[in-house]
């Protein structure tokens, strides 16, 4: 069996209690067959002794009975031997040299005492009993010692244990071939899940729609939003690039029609103007490239639990300032209006910039010749941080809003890949925020919610 297979572990973890629980049964059993194989026998020597003790005075010490002595020669399996002597010393009857006493034996023997001992180099276990009668006249106290070989019991309690740990070992192996077959029973249906899967082809990701146990349903159904989610992304990424291939198709057949005019140019001053144009068209063309790429990697994974902290309201003063060091010669203006609470949020920094970014060259590229003046006002709403958008230029019609934040189209037409607002709503998508356009008389206004971050891991701000 394979350690990390499944089917394993469960064997192991059905059947490992269950040897700890036949274990623990033998232990408890061999105790109680010890304890009751001493009871059983030591009893048995007690009923000789008695038997032994009635036949002495009976028969004045010649002689005991034939039912004591056949309870004698096969008490519990084995021979029983016995001494019996007077008060005065003198033997009476039985085996001539018994087992002697152990030094801890009480001098007065009022009760039965039970000791082991040795009897020609054999261990025994024996009884030293006392009682009082008359025997030829002689009245006193009488001492009868019964012991037998320690064998007897030691083959009895072998013989039962032998018989309790058979019947165990074979509960134990009759439970293991059951938990082997009930667990590969009880696997099969994923067997069968895991071969229909197997079956599939790379343009197969439909849900999986079979019929499975109870414990494995939550499974299926993550594996099924897996698939769905996949074939989202494969079809997102066909009809990017189908689109992309499309939108490159132009700039990239404009480059290659200048190069050949520059090439063709029938003086130098000719070929010097249309190089310009030719630089300008390159730079188009990477321009939206560029665009393409990054609205490739803002339509990645959600990290909107996977960023790192970020201090969002640092991040629009630092994109404010980088904006307006670049558009000095611009006449228009930013004025970021930031407020004094903490504005964490998880996310990708890099990422937030560029969309941030984008939205202000859009305003630029969009806003028209009245384009004066961009406004940054961020503001705390319950658990997002809202940054709003404002300028002074042209402005978007309401009926052209979807189509502003849609890939490769602009609402007003004019310059531009038409990517800058989608990368800005995608990332903000992927961050758990959203950009929405709101409706205004003059000038556009455009909404960023971000939620901000959870508090346990916000970064401690230095005042």
């Amino acid at each position: 069996m394979r350690p990390n297979s499944l089917r394993t572990r469960l064997i192991i973890i059905i059947l490992l209690p269950l040897l700890v629980l036949s274990m623990i049964a033998a232990a408890w059993q061999f105790r109680t067959t010890t304890t009751r194989a001493e009871n059983i026998f030591d009893r048995g020597l007690l009923s000789a002794a008695l038997a032994i003790s009635r036949d002495v005075a009976v028969s004045d010490g010649d002689a005991i009975s034939p039912a004591t002595r056949r309870l004698v020669n096969d008490t519990s399996g084995g021979t029983l031997f016995y001494h019996v002597y007077a008060p005065d010393g003198v033997f009476v009857i039985g085996y001539a040299t018994p087992p002697a006493l152990p030094l801890e034996a009480p001098n007065a023997l009022v009760d039965p005492f039970f000791y082991d001992g040795n009897y020609q180099g054999e261990n025994v276990r024996v009884l030293r009993f006392q009682d009082v009668t008359v025997v030829s006249g002689v009245a006193g106290v009488f001492n009868i010692t019964v012991w037998q070989s320690a064998d007897v019991r030691s083959s009895f309690v072998r013989d039962v244990l032998s018989r309790s740990f058979a019947v165990i070992a074979l509960l134990v192996m009759s439970v293991a071939i059951v938990v082997w077959f009930g667990v590969r029973l009880g696997l099969r249906p994923l067997l069968d899940l895991e071969h229909a899967i197997a079956k599939r082809n790379p343009n197969e990701l439909d849900p999986i729609r079979r019929s499975v146990p109870v414990e494995t349903q939550g499974l299926v159904t993550t594996l099924n939003q897996l698939l769905d989610r996949v074939s989202r992304r494969i079809s997102s990424k066909d009809e990017f690039i189908s689109n992309a291939a499309h939108q490159l198709r132009n700039p990239v057949a404009g480059v290659l029609a200048l190069a050949e005019a520059v090439q063709n140019a029938p003086n130098a001053k000719a070929a010097k103007a249309r190089s310009i144009e030719l630089v300008q068209a390159a730079r188009e063309a990477s321009d939206l490239t560029n665009k393409l790429l990054s609205f490739e990697r803002a339509s990645g994974t959600d990290i909107a639990t996977s960023g790192l902290p970020t201090d969002f309201k640092a991040l629009v003063q630092n994109v404010s300032d980088s904006f307006s060091a670049q558009h000095l010669n611009e006449n228009v203006s930013l004025i970021c209006a930031l407020p004094s609470g903490d504005m964490t949020i998880c996310g990708d920094e890099t990422m937030l910039r560029e969309a941030l970014l984008n939205v202000l060259n859009n305003a630029i590229i969009h806003g028209g010749p009245q384009l004066t003046k961009i406004e940054f006002l961020l503001t705390l709403n319950g658990q997002n941080a809202v940054l709003t958008v404002n300028d002074d230029g042209l402005g978007i019609p309401p009926d052209r809003h979807v189509e502003a934040i849609s890939r490769f189209s602009q609402a007003g037409g004019g310059p531009g890949s038409g990517l800058g607002l989608p990368i800005a709503a995608k990332v903000m998508q992927n961050h758990g925020g959203a950009l929405e356009i709101l409706a205004r008389t003059s000038g556009a206004s455009i909404r960023i919610s971000l939620p901000l971050a959870p508090y346990s891991t916000r970064t401690p701000t230095v005042s």
